[in-house]
């Protein structure tokens, strides 16, 4: 694939409608330095710095599409556990 193909896919994309269908998830990182090693099992100790969620699955793809010009619709199901409000403000500080 050559630079100008990958520019005509994406201004193609602009403007269309895409339904996305599939798992929905909410990332999580966790950024860090490592500060020593644990005595009791050779782990590093992770002394956190900074965390940030955002929408995984398919409701990546969704976003991603989004941010490329796409009308984008996502249908999927969350569950009813504790995390599933983060997930739908996730997605919603993203653009869904």
């Amino acid at each position: 694939m050559n630079a100008s193909f990958a520019a005509d896919a994406l201004v193609k994309l602009q403007d269309k409608s895409v339904l996305v269908i599939g798992d929905v998830m909410l990332d999580r990182f966790i950024d860090g330095s490592v500060s020593r090693i644990s005595p009791e099992a050779p782990v590093p100790v992770l002394e956190k710095s900074r965390e940030t969620e955002m929408p995984g699955g398919a409701a990546n793809v969704a976003t991603n599409l989004a941010s490329l010009g796409c009308d984008v619709r996502l249908v999927a199901v969350t569950g009813a556990d504790t995390r599933a409000p983060d997930c739908r403000a996730a997605r919603r500080q993203y653009g869904h």
